[in-house]
């Protein structure tokens, strides 16, 4: 099955939009129920709801303070409150106008994104819950959801965007957010993980996930310099029959500032900065990764089989090269240690303290 058209319509995405197409676009929106779609507006509306009362809760106070003021005879320190709530309500006015500004910029965007996605026989949605893949990106935190992504609905099956996700709880809760294109291959692979060596931290890589390093697989050339491979154990071979010189070629020339994942029967490419929504420039890249990578692997593993299963009407792979195995990250356990001393010394401060 052929990967997607390389001739890509980016007009919806650089041609000025009328404002009442947008317009008629987000009324037809919130029509459909979509729960994205009321999102914005119950935003603005505890916005408006917020914002009386704080206005109050300044005027009230300051009104005491000038008062004191002014009984005490001090009218210049008296006018010190009043300018002081003047500038608020300036500040606040600026901030609910900024607000609605980029409400109104949001939708002109998502309907833009439409316009392009409609334009290419696609589809796009501005949020979906928790997607499906088993990518290492898409198993991590709660409230899982992709963002802004466009998915083909015809032919080989793909889907790019972003995808964000939350971990910790109370003061220690924080959102992540990836870049992220999924591609779906004909054949079910060993896993096997490419990652990047140009957006590793201090302490490598930064996937979420550490692998084994006793998975990591040295290739020839110089491909070693842009990426790190992790295959199963035992799986050597079959990770040479995937990365032929050819293909490494074109990840070095299409891929290298992105992290690769081959999971299953998919190809995902990781960003660990969420693509920015609407950039066609950056679209056409994703677009090129599928025209060359995407489809230089497919040819490459039509007839891939694992010699462990012997059955290529199976389409399996053994449970040895199915998932790599895991690792903590020195990052975690640092990380560990930190947030574990700062409990132990407020456990005997508290027991000092008594």
């Amino acid at each position: 099955m052929a990967v997607p058209p390389t001739r890509i319509d980016f007009a919806p995405l650089t041609v000025p939009m009328p404002e009442q197409a947008w317009r008629a676009w987000r009324t037809q929106a919130k029509a459909s129920g979509a729960p994205w779609a009321n999102d914005t507006a119950q935003s603005l509306v505890a916005v408006l709801l917020i914002l009386p009362g704080a206005l109050f809760m300044v005027a009230v106070v300051s009104a005491l303070v000038a008062s004191t003021f002014t009984d005490s005879g001090n009218f210049v320190a008296a006018l010190v409150p009043v300018i002081i709530i003047f500038a608020l309500i300036a500040l606040l006015a600026f901030a609910v106008i900024k607000g609605i500004g980029s409400i109104s910029r949001r939708w002109e965007l998502w309907a833009r994104m439409d316009g392009f996605a409609r334009a290419n026989g696609m589809t796009f949605s501005p949020r979906d819950a928790n997607p499906n893949y088993p990518g290492a990106i898409f198993r991590i935190g709660d409230t899982r959801q992709a963002v802004d992504h466009v998915r083909s609905t015809t032919g080989r099956f793909f889907d790019f965007g972003n995808f964000r996700y939350t971990t910790g709880s109370g003061k220690n809760r924080s959102t992540r957010t990836w870049g992220f294109l999924a591609f779906h291959l004909d054949r079910k692979l060993p896993n096997m993980v490419l990652d990047s060596k140009s957006n590793n931290g201090f302490f490598g890589t930064n996937l979420p996930a550490s692998f084994s390093k006793d998975q990591i697989m040295s290739l020839e050339g110089d491909f070693d310099r842009y990426f790190t491979l992790y295959a199963p154990t035992q799986y050597e071979r079959d990770a040479l029959y995937v990365f032929t010189p050819d293909l490494m070629g074109l990840l070095i020339d299409e891929a290298a500032p992105f992290d690769v994942e081959i999971i299953d029967d998919w190809m995902f490419v990781y960003s660990n900065t969420a693509f920015r929504t609407g950039d066609a420039n950056l679209y056409a890249r994703l677009f090129r990764i599928m025209d060359t990578v995407g489809a230089k692997a497919l040819t490459q593993t039509d007839r891939y089989v694992d010699e462990r299963v012997g059955n290529f009407a199976a389409n399996i792979v053994a449970p040895a090269g199915a998932r790599l195995t895991r690792r903590v990250s020195i990052a975690s356990v640092l990380v560990a240690v930190i947030v574990g001393g700062f409990w132990v010394w407020g456990v005997v401060g508290d027991i000092l303290g008594r």
